[in-house]
């Protein structure tokens, strides 16, 4: 008999629970904590920074199991951005990583985005898109305040 997948430890209220679970299973490269955040949907996705799109959990599990090969991923979320209507929220953030190089711990910038889908079990990951980024912070980048860009 199959065993039904691990959900995390606590139902995911809002999508910034949902979104707080997610970085601390990608820091402790916990793979059954992560992909119990996904959403039951065959179209899940996920982009990592500079690969292709991943679609389907058993492939997001893949992809994920091959990065956590090498241990958990020392990201930090900054600058996250929200936009939330009933059902849907999209977070737009800079992922701050922890790079150890030979002269020390520098930091690499991911631009993420994720968006997040209200369910049963709560609110749960339906994308995660990251691309490579700077550490520029754009205007508007510390605060809340809306900012536009053209």
């Amino acid at each position: 008999m199959a065993r039904p997948p691990l959900l995390p430890t606590a139902l995911t209220g809002t999508p910034d629970d949902a979104e707080a679970q997610f970085y601390e299973a990608l820091q402790q490269g916990d793979i059954e904590r992560l992909m119990a955040l996904w959403a039951d949907d065959d179209e899940i996705f996920c982009v990592h920074p500079g690969g292709p799109r991943v679609v389907g959990a058993a492939a997001i599990r893949a992809s994920f199991a091959a990065i956590f090969a090498n241990g958990g991923i020392p990201v930090q979320p900054e600058q996250v951005h929200r936009l939330q209507h009933p059902g849907c929220a999209l977070h737009h953030l800079v992922e701050r990583v922890a790079v150890p190089t030979e002269g020390g711990t520098q930091s690499a910038f991911v631009l993420a985005t994720n968006v997040y889908l209200e369910t049963p079990l709560g609110w749960r990951l339906a994308a995660h898109h990251a691309s490579p980024g700077t550490a520029v912070l754009l205007p508007g980048a510390g605060s809340d305040a809306p900012s536009t860009l053209h």
